[in-house]
């Protein structure tokens, strides 16, 4: 069921009582008990929650121990009841039921032993080996990987092989792969458990441990969750007489990445793109392909003892995504494809957002979520970060270039494209022209963004007689994308290209013609749940910069596949508040039974922070950083006038968040003027009192903040001027004197005015409205089952449509407040640490914002705060900063 926060507090009063080891390595504090306690409870029930606890509380280890102990826990019943057969249920005499459960019981236990035995055995080599490393033996460590021998002759590789697959429209999954991977290829796909269906008695030789797939953004996260592991023991799932309190079972961890994190192809791995190493695999195991060119290290027939032994090393000892190609190369086998055959032993998976959010990349991996647990850290921007993944963006430039790259292709090629390639390219070009002249067209319109018309879109000559779904799957077959790119990169031609300053767009990463593919995949499967829109560039120096953009309005849809799927969905995070956006508009099809939240608190005293929201500056101006009055000179000379006055009484280290790069920009230029009285500028001022920092688009966050702590460390101080949903906003560490206050100036609400927004919170209303009426009409129909006594009350059209608009304004708001929560989150990081928190615009006071801050910054806010003069804020600063330093002995 799930609990109000004031609930979870009457709970975290006295969780601590509850008597239930989860392993900790350390002594956990109270909200980590509580923590790991609702993990558990929430694995337990099979439900979803969603958790946060903040920064600096030890989140990933509580996670670790709650989630594996209630794994170890559910194992260990799951083997007890497998053996629990009732008498009743049997003819045999009870002794002879007993002897057979015994012998049973014996079986297991000896099938366990055996693969631990085994890894262990390898745990010890792997020691052994390690210590001779140490020692100064460096012959320890063979690479059986060659150095690259170089590419196929000349343009060769270019050339598009002859196309004739209209007639498989609708062939199976099966048909599909077969026409990448050859037979023996594909079967050994299927033995080691890589294919789309294993063989059933493979299935039954490898157990499919019940697991856990943790989620993260990225590797270096999951190499931090890694490490963490390697902190944990836990005792043995399943025991006998023989087992003892203290016995432990090493984790059989594995982590997962792409072929891009995991080829030792040198011939492959060299290249700049992930679809360029997928696509280029891919061709390497073609049937069509010589033998002498194929790829070396794929998994086959011959080399299965290999695929074996990567399998049992991977599973023995826990490693990072670095430790599995290392692994791959010492073995001589590819990793990418070698450890699938360890995820149906292993019990806790790690892999990044993308191979889980995506069903393709799942079924690419071999992964099946059914009745596993999957939890996903980080998770405060999920939303986004779905949308992203099934969102595409093409520039007008991208377009014209990919244009050109054709026009070339072409000319060299053309006397050898056969039937179908010719047709289809010709139909490309024609799209692709269609396109253009589209966005050429909005470029003389007075808005900056709009909605798409697939039919305008699309309205180039002879574009409407193109079948996009034939056209869609040559793109995806055919190679086309990174067969043009590549010739283009290849070619003397190319550098005509590239010199042009169309080409500075271009990234390294994947081929335009894909993102045009993806465009036409969004026309071809039209909903309500996304839409198109073109958005032109602000800067006035690239007046021609407009782009194309396939936008994911509703999350809900491609996360509920993995929701309906998992036994449980645990989603984490320092800051998940506010939470309501989860529960209405990623999880909208869940009762609300079935999901769990949980806020906790900080580690630290309530004595170690300041919160004050600031409605008026040192000369009683009032502070609204609304956009219509964000250039008010006055205003943005009274806060500079603030910081001055806040960093003369904050020691070290002042981090302030303005709402966009554009607005600070702005600000730097205000506080830069000099007086006409000839007094210093407000810049000039504050570099008096601190050294001042400003985060840049253009430079890089680790030389800024190894130049501001520096500054901090040589006694200076450090005046840090950031943006909202910037760099330095999130994952940065500003503990201890790095951030001893963190200011955040204004509210950074979205572009209310844009069409991804207008999009965004239309499509909420339409959803809300959606989801009332059908309420409303349940309600009617069971009122008619009952006979029509009545006492059913029915929403009114006036109240739905209010509901739908608060709803939409939520959302708004939610959106804003978590991205405040995010940089507020910077500042205080462990137990001991300590800092004020400055919210500077009276619209803080607002209750209805106040209620969507953290509840530890809630309960850290001084009452009254906005009411309370400037004054007011700096004898509590002053105060506070004393008082932490006579408690250090300073």
């Amino acid at each position: 069921m799930a609990r109000s926060e004031e609930e979870h507090e009457e709970r975290d009063a006295g969780y601590s009582h509850v008597i239930k080891d989860f392993h900790h390595p350390y002594t956990p504090y109270a909200i980590q008990e509580t923590f790991m306690g609702m993990v558990y409870d929430v694995l337990e029930a099979g439900s979803v929650g969603i958790l946060e606890s903040p920064t600096g509380t030890g989140k990933s280890l509580s996670l670790i121990c709650g989630s594996l102990t209630w794994l170890r826990d559910f194992k260990g019943r799951a083997f007890e009841e497998g053996l629990n057969w009732s008498q009743d249920d049997s003819d045999e005499p009870a002794w002879v039921v007993e002897q057979a459960k015994a012998r049973k019981r014996r079986e297991m236990l000896r099938q366990r032993e055996d693969v631990e035995a085994r890894l262990a055995r390898i745990r010890a080599k792997e020691k052994a080996q390690r210590d001779k490393y140490l020692k100064g033996d460096q012959g320890v460590k063979r690479r059986k990987v060659d150095i690259d021998r170089g590419d196929e002759e000349g343009e060769e590789q270019f050339v598009l092989e002859d196309y004739e697959s209209d007639q498989e429209q609708n062939g199976s999954k099966e048909r599909k792969l077969g026409g990448v991977f050859s037979a023996a290829t594909l079967e050994l796909m299927a033995k080691i458990g890589m294919g789309p269906v294993a063989p059933k008695e493979e299935e039954d030789e490898v157990e499919d441990e019940i697991k856990i797939f943790y989620c993260s953004r990225t590797h270096s996260q999951l190499t931090q969750f890694i490490n963490e592991l390697r902190r944990v023991n836990f005792p043995p799932a399943i025991k006998d007489t023989d087992t003892k309190d203290t016995d432990i079972e090493d984790l059989k961890h594995l982590t997962l990445g792409s072929r891009k994190n995991l080829c030792i192809n040198p011939k492959v791995n060299k290249l700049n793109s992930l679809t360029a190493i997928n696509e280029r695999c891919a061709e390497l195991q073609q049937s069509s392909t010589a033998k002498e060119h194929k790829c070396e290290f794929l998994p086959n027939k011959e080399n299965q003892a290999l695929v074996n032994t990567f399998r049992d090393h991977a599973l023995a000892t826990i490693r990072d995504i670095e430790d599995m190609g290392s692994l791959g190369k010492e073995i001589g086998v590819c990793p990418y494809y070698a450890s699938r055959s360890a995820i149906r032993p292993a019990e806790i998976v790690t892999l990044p957002y993308p191979l889980l959010l995506q069903k393709s990349a799942r079924e690419a991996l071999g992964i099946s979520l059914k009745g596993h647990v999957v939890i996903i850290d980080e998770a405060h921007n999920l939303m986004d970060a779905i949308s992203g993944i099934h969102g595409v963006e093409v520039s007008l430039r991208q377009m014209k270039m990919a244009r050109a790259q054709l026009g070339v292709y072409l000319q060299k090629f053309r006397n050898r494209l056969k039937g179908k390639n010719r047709v289809y390219i010709a139909q490309v070009v024609r799209v692709i022209d269609s396109l253009v002249g589209y966005l050429e067209t909005r470029l003389s319109l007075p808005k900056a963004d709009g909605i798409v018309s697939e039919k305008e879109l699309l309205s180039g000559k002879g574009v409407d007689q193109i079948n996009l779904f034939k056209l869609i799957r040559y793109l995806t077959e055919s190679k086309l994308a990174r067969k043009v790119e590549g010739y283009a990169l290849h070619t003397t031609t190319k550098t005509a290209i590239t010199k042009s300053p169309q080409q500075t767009e271009q990234t390294s990463t994947t081929p335009v013609l894909h993102h045009i593919s993806s465009i036409l995949s969004a026309l071809t499967h039209p909903s309500k749940e996304g839409r198109l829109f073109y958005a032109k560039s602000p800067d006035t120096s690239t007046p021609d910069l407009i782009t194309l953009k396939f936008l994911l309005l509703d999350p809900s849809t491609s996360f509920q596949e993995i929701v309906s799927q998992a036994r449980s969905v645990i989603l984490a995070g320092g800051t998940m508040s506010p939470m309501s956006d989860y529960t209405s508009h990623l999880f909208p099809y869940l009762p609300s039974t079935s999901i769990t939240t949980l806020s906790c608190g900080h580690v630290i005293p309530k004595s170690n922070l300041v919160a004050w929201n600031l409605s008026k500056g040192p000369g009683g101006t009032v502070f609204e950083f609304t956009f219509g009055k964000r250039g008010d000179v006055g205003m943005v000379d009274e806060l500079g006038r603030a910081l001055l006055n806040i960093c003369s009484v904050v020691p070290d280290g002042v981090v302030v968040f303005f709402p966009s790069y554009a607005y600070l920009s702005s600000i730097l230029a205000r506080w830069a003027v000099v007086p006409s009285s000839g007094e210093k500028s407000i810049i000039q001022r504050l570099e008096g009192k601190k050294a001042l920092f400003q985060e840049s688009k253009e430079l890089g966050v680790d030389t800024i903040l190894q130049e501001y702590a520096k500054a901090i460390d040589e006694g200076k101080g450090g005046l840090l001027l950031s943006v909202v949903g910037g760099k330095m906003s999130e994952g940065i560490n500003f503990s201890d004197g790095l951030g001893r206050c963190v200011v955040i100036v204004g509210l950074p609400f979205p572009n209310a005015m844009s069409a991804e927004w207008k999009a965004k919170m239309e499509y909420i209303e339409t959803s809300t409205v959606e989801r009332l009426e059908a309420q409303n009409l349940a309600l009617g129909q069971a009122d008619q089952q009952n006979g029509g006594r009545g006492g059913v009350v029915k929403l009114s059209k006036e109240e739905i449509k209010r509901r739908a608009k608060d709803e939409s304004r939520q959302f708004y708001e939610n959106a804003c407040m978590r991205a405040v929560n995010q940089s507020v989150g910077r500042a205080i990081r462990h137990q001991n640490d300590y800092a004020a928190i400055v919210m500077v615009d009276k619209r803080f006071g607002n209750e209805r914002i106040k209620g969507k801050l953290p509840g530890w910054i809630r309960d850290g806010l001084v009452e009254g705060a906005g009411e309370k003069n400037f004054g007011a804020l700096m004898g509590a600063l002053s105060g506070f900063f004393r008082g932490k330093k006579k408690e250090n002995g300073v």
